[in-house]
C-alpha cells in the first residue's frame, strides 16, 4: 500500500519495533475478536495471557507496557474483563505500587553510598564464587526482612553504576589501554569487545543470583512477600511461628538454593561462571582511588547522611513501622533535605526508572482480571482439591507453582487460601491439614515462580528495567539462567512438601 498516511501509521505504531513484531501483535489484536466468537471467553482468556507473556518476552525489542496495555484494553472491550475488576484490583495491590513509586526513587537517591560500598567489596574479593555467595546471600537476608522489590532496585542501582563507570572510562574517555604496575613490570591490558562481553556475562550472574536470593529470602518469614502476610492472616501466624511452621521446607529449599550457587560458578554452565576481566578491575580501581582523592568534606558528609538513612531504612522495613512505600518516601524526604537536592528536576530524575514498571503492574493486574473474571484457575483448583488428603500438599505446591509463573502470586495464594479455609470452616479438613496446606501454598508460590519473569515482581522488574539492556538480560536468557534454580527450588520444596510436613 502506498498510502503516505498508512506509511506514517505503520510508522508511528510500536515506534522502532521491527516489522515482524508490529504484524505480531496487530495479528494477536484481529485474533482475539475472531475466537471469542469461535471459541468462547474462556479460550480467548488463555489466549490473552500467552500474548501477554509474549509481550514480556519480546522486552528488549519494545516496551511491554504498549502491546500489553493494548492487550489489556482489548480485553475490556471484548468483555474479559471489566474497568471496576481492573481498579479492585490494582487497589488490592495499592501498596506494591506506593513502593514502587517511592522506594525505587529512594534507592535512586542512596546511589553514591551503594557504588562506593560495592566498589569496595568487588575489588576487595577476587573470587567469583564468593562474590556470588556475597549477592545470594545478601538478597536472601535483606529480602527475609525487607522486599524484594526494594531489594532488586538496589541490584539494579548497582549494576547500572558499575557498568556506568566501565563504559565512561573505556569509551567516554577514549582510553586505549591501560598499565598496572607489578613491581619492576608493567602489564598493558587493552579494553576492547571481549572485556564488554566477559563483563557483561559477569553482571548478569552476580545480579540473577541476587534476584534468586530474593526468592530464598522472601519465603521464609511474615513480611517476606505479599503474599506471605496474606496467608498468615487467614491462619492467625505471628512472625516466629511463620517462620517456624515454614522451616520445613524453606531451610532445606535455602540450604540446596546455596549450594546451586555456588556448583554454577564452579561449572559455568547455564551462563554463569564469567569472571571480572583484569581490565575491568583496573578501571573500577583507578575509579575508587580517584573518588577517593578528589572527596571532599561535603561529599563524606553526603555518604555519612545517606549511611544513616539506609540505617534507618532497613530498621524501619524490619520492623514495619509504615507500609513500604511511605518509608521510601521518608528515604527520599531525608536524603534530598539532608544533602541539598531541592530543585524539582533533580528529584524528577529518581522516577524515572520506576514509573514506567508502575503503569506495567497495572496493565498485568488488568491481565489478573481476566483471569479473575473468567475463572481460568478454577478447573485446577477444584480438581486439586478432589485429590486424597495425603497428596494434596504436593499437588497444591506443584499447581501453585505452574500457575505462579504465569499470574501474580498474590492472586493464586488468596484463591487457593481462601478455597481451603472454606473446607476447613466447613468441617472438611482438620486444622493440622489446613497448616500444612498453607505452607504448600506458600512455598508453591514463591519458589517455583523463579522459573519466569512474571512470576515474580522482583524478576519483572528487572527484565524491564534499565539495566537489562546493557548486560543483555533478555526474557529468555533470564529463564535459562533461573532454570537450574527452578529445578532444585520446585524439587526440594516439592520433596520437603511431601515427606517433612506434618499432617
Amino acid at each position: 500500500m502506498n498510502n503516505p498516511v498508512f506509511h506514517a501509521f505503520s510508522a508511528n505504531f510500536l515506534g522502532n519495533s521491527s516489522s515482524w513484531y508490529k504484524k505480531t501483535i496487530i495479528g494477536f489484536l484481529l485474533l482475539n475478536p475472531i475466537l471469542i466468537v469461535v471459541a468462547g471467553e474462556y479460550i480467548t482468556g488463555w489466549a490473552l495471557i500467552v500474548e501477554f507473556i509474549f509481550t514480556l518476552a519480546m522486552a528488549l525489542k519494545c516496551y511491554p507496557l504498549q502491546p500489553g496495555g493494548l492487550l489489556a484494553i482489548e480485553s475490556v472491550v471484548l468483555g474479559l474483563t471489566s474497568t471496576d475488576t481492573i481498579y479492585h484490583e490494582t487497589v488490592a495491590n495499592f501498596e506494591v505500587i506506593l513502593l514502587l513509586m517511592f522506594m525505587v526513587a529512594g534507592i535512586y537517591f542512596m546511589r553514591d553510598l551503594l557504588l562506593f560500598t560495592f566498589t569496595k567489596v568487588l575489588i576487595g574479593v577476587r573470587s567469583k564464587v564468593v562474590l556470588s555467595l556475597i549477592f545470594s546471600l545478601l538478597g536472601a537476608l535483606l529480602s527475609a526482612f525487607l522486599d524484594a522489590l526494594t531489594v532488586t532496585a538496589v541490584l539494579i542501582s548497582v549494576g547500572v553504576g558499575f557498568y556506568s563507570v566501565y563504559h565512561k572510562v573505556a569509551s567516554g574517555k577514549k582510553i586505549q589501554h591501560l598499565e598496572h604496575d607489578h613491581g619492576n613490570d608493567s602489564e598493558v591490558i587493552d579494553l576492547h569487545r571481549g572485556d564488554l562481553d566477559q563483563f557483561r556475562g559477569f553482571l548478569r550472574s552476580l545480579i540473577m543470583h541476587g534476584a534468586v536470593g530474593t526468592a530464598l529470602g522472601g519465603v521464609t518469614t511474615l513480611v517476606g512477600e505479599p503474599q506471605n502476610l496474606l496467608i498468615a492472616e487467614k491462619m492467625d501466624w505471628g512472625f516466629g511461628h511463620f517462620f517456624m511452621v515454614m522451616a520445613p521446607v524453606t531451610m532445606p529449599v535455602l540450604f540446596f538454593g546455596i549450594l546451586t550457587c555456588i556448583l554454577l560458578e564452579i561449572t559455568g554452565i547455564f551462563g554463569y561462571g564469567h569472571k571480572l576481566p583484569n581490565a575491568v578491575r583496573l578501571v573500577l580501581t583507578e575509579y575508587s582511588n580517584a573518588e577517593a582523592e578528589k572527596r571532599t568534606l561535603r561529599t563524606k558528609v553526603t555518604l555519612v547522611v545517606q549511611g544513616i538513612t539506609a540505617l534507618l531504612l532497613v530498621l524501619g522495613l524490619a520492623f514495619h513501622i509504615a507500609a513500604v512505600g511511605l518509608v521510601g518516601l521518608m528515604v527520599i524526604i531525608l536524603l534530598t533535605a539532608f544533602n541539598g537536592v531541592t530543585d524539582e528536576h533533580q528529584i524528577g530524575h529518581a522516577f524515572q526508572e520506576a514509573l514506567p514498571f508502575t503503569a506495567l503492574l497495572v496493565v498485568f493486574f488488568s491481565v489478573v482480571s481476566v483471569i479473575h473474571d473468567q475463572h481460568l484457575f478454577t478447573p485446577v483448583v477444584t480438581w486439586v482439591l478432589t485429590l486424597d488428603l495425603d497428596i494434596q500438599p504436593v499437588m497444591f505446591f506443584a499447581a501453585n507453582g505452574v500457575l505462579s509463573a504465569i499470574s501474580d502470586n498474590v492472586f493464586v495464594a488468596t484463591v487457593y487460601i481462601n478455597e481451603v479455609k472454606a473446607a476447613f470452616d466447613a468441617g472438611q479438613i482438620s486444622r493440622q491439614h489446613l497448616e500444612a496446606l498453607a505452607v504448600a501454598i506458600n512455598t508453591g508460590t514463591n519458589l517455583p515462580s523463579v522459573a519466569t519473569p512474571n512470576g515474580q515482581a522482583a524478576f519483572l522488574f528487572l527484565l524491564t528495567s534499565a539495566l537489562a539492556p546493557l548486560i543483555r538480560l533478555s526474557y529468555g536468557r533470564m529463564v535459562i539462567m533461573a532454570l537450574p534454580y527452578t529445578i532444585v527450588l520446585t524439587g526440594v520444596g516439592a520433596l520437603a512438601v511431601a515427606f517433612l510436613l506434618p499432617g
